[in-house]
């Protein structure tokens, strides 16, 4: 059973119950990044078999750009960040996922990534699945010198440090990652892993 209300902030809530197939899922991570936010979601919510992975950062930022925590639960599963060791993180080892996404990542993430750092929820999850050798995906916001990224109200300029370009470069490093600059960029890649494992998109708008 995959919710009861004792047990809300451990286990997933939305979505289909049921026990999934070997390596049948994809788990997308989000942080508290607004950067690609809204460009992130569209890709996200086409994909077949999604759980959503949300760290308490992004429970926070979510609303802000109009996405509710019960229409995501109506359209996949939603993990929340409420345990101090990542419970949800544990499907991983029961061969739940064949693919690990961490989009929009803020620098603070790529850099807790890039160091193997894991104390949030999307930190913990792709730490983990490099460790398994599932494939993991990250885009990562601070790439450029400059970066025009729309806040809840308003377009913001940023100019990333010269640490955080340097931590997108030792992310690049890590194994079993892949780091992409923007949402086409993200989009392209999962063409082509959804390729590999002869799935399609969905195309239902519901």
């Amino acid at each position: 059973m995959l919710h009861t209300d004792a047990h809300d902030d451990l286990l997933p809530t939305g979505g289909t119950a049921g026990t999934p197939e070997r390596r049948s899922r994809f788990a997308w991570a989000f942080t508290g990044s607004g950067h690609y936010l809204e460009e992130c979601m569209a890709v996200a919510l086409r994909l077949p078999n999604l759980d959503l992975f949300l760290s308490a950062a992004a429970e926070e930022v979510l609303p802000m750009y109009d996405f509710g925590l019960s229409e995501l639960k109506d359209r996949c599963r939603v993990f929340r960040d409420k345990t101090a060791s990542s419970v949800p993180v544990g499907m991983l080892y029961d061969d739940v996922y064949h693919t690990v996404i961490v989009a929009p990542a803020t620098s603070n993430t790529v850099a807790k990534c890039a160091l193997g750092i894991s104390d949030t929820l999307p930190t913990n999850i792709f730490a983990q699945a490099g460790k398994l050798e599932i494939p993991g995906i990250v885009l990562a916001c601070d790439t450029k010198p400059v970066v025009i990224t729309k806040a809840p109200r308003e377009w913001v300029e940023l100019k990333p440090r010269n640490i955080d370009l340097e931590n997108v470069e030792r992310l690049r490093r890590v194994d079993f990652c892949r780091v992409v600059e923007s949402p086409d960029e993200l989009e392209a890649l999962l063409d082509a892993r959804l390729a590999e494992l002869a799935l399609t998109w969905n195309t239902s708008s519901s």
